[in-house]
C-alpha cells in the first residue's frame, strides 16, 4: 500500500494507522465544522470529513487522502467536545446507564473524487455515580473528545458493553478504511504489496 495523507489533527487516528501499518504524511488544513441544522448524525460526520479531505486533496491529486471525524448520539442529537469540566460532567450524566452511538464518517480523496462512508459502532455506558465522573473528569481526559470519553484510555472504566467496531469508537474503522485505500489504489494501478 502506497503513503496516504492524514488530513486529520486527532493523535488517535495516527495511532491506529501506524497499528496497522498504513504510512501516512500530515498535512491538516482548518475548516469549518458546522453543519445545517437537522442534518443527520451520519451524514454530518460524512459532511466534516469531506470538508477535511477536500481542504487539502487539491495538493495531492496522486495520492488518497484520508479525512475523518468521529460523533457520539444520544437520542438523535450530536454531542461535541465539552468546553468546560460542568460541560463533561453533565454529557457523562447524561450517557449514564444508557446505550448510545459512535459514527465516524470517513472519505477519501483520490484525483478529484471522493469515496465516503460512515460507521455506526454502540455503547452502553455502567451506572456512573457522582463520585465516578467527578474523578473521571478531574483527570482531563475527557477535555478533547467527543462525547467526554475516551474509551481507549481512562474512560474503559464507563463502558459496560459495546456493538461493532471498537476502532471506529477510538476514532477511525481502520480495517474498512484499510480496505477501501487498498481499493481506491488498486483501481489506479498504485497499489504496492508490502
Amino acid at each position: 500500500m502506497k503513503k496516504i495523507i492524514l488530513a486529520s489533527a486527532s493523535p488517535r487516528r495516527r495511532e491506529l494507522l501506524s497499528q496497522a501499518e498504513i504510512e501516512y504524511d500530515l498535512c491538516i488544513k482548518s475548516v469549518d465544522e458546522s453543519v445545517p441544522d437537522g442534518t443527520d448524525a451520519a451524514q454530518a460526520a460524512e459532511m466534516t470529513a469531506k470538508k477535511k479531505a477536500a481542504a487539502v486533496s487539491g495538493r495531492f491529486p496522486d495520492t488518497v487522502v484520508l479525512g475523518a471525524d468521529t460523533i457520539v448520539v444520544l437520542d438523535g442529537k450530536i454531542m461535541g467536545k465539552p468546553h468546560s469540566k460542568q460541560e463533561a460532567t453533565e454529557m457523562l450524566m447524561s450517557l449514564s446507564g444508557r446505550r448510545h452511538e459512535v459514527i465516524t464518517g470517513v472519505c477519501l480523496a483520490f484525483g478529484g473524487e471522493f469515496r465516503t462512508f460512515h460507521v455506526v459502532s454502540k455503547v452502553k455506558f455502567y451506572d456512573l455515580t457522582k463520585e465516578e465522573i467527578s474523578h473521571y473528569v478531574s483527570t482531563g481526559e475527557p477535555m478533547d473528545k467527543a462525547g467526554a470519553y475516551g474509551i481507549q484510555g481512562k474512560g474503559c472504566t464507563l463502558i459496560e458493553s459495546i456493538e461493532g467496531d471498537y476502532y471506529n469508537i477510538v476514532g477511525l474503522p481502520v480495517a474498512r478504511v484499510a480496505r477501501e485505500i487498498k481499493a481506491i489504489q488498486k483501481e489506479n494501478g498504485l497499489y504496492e504489496n508490502n
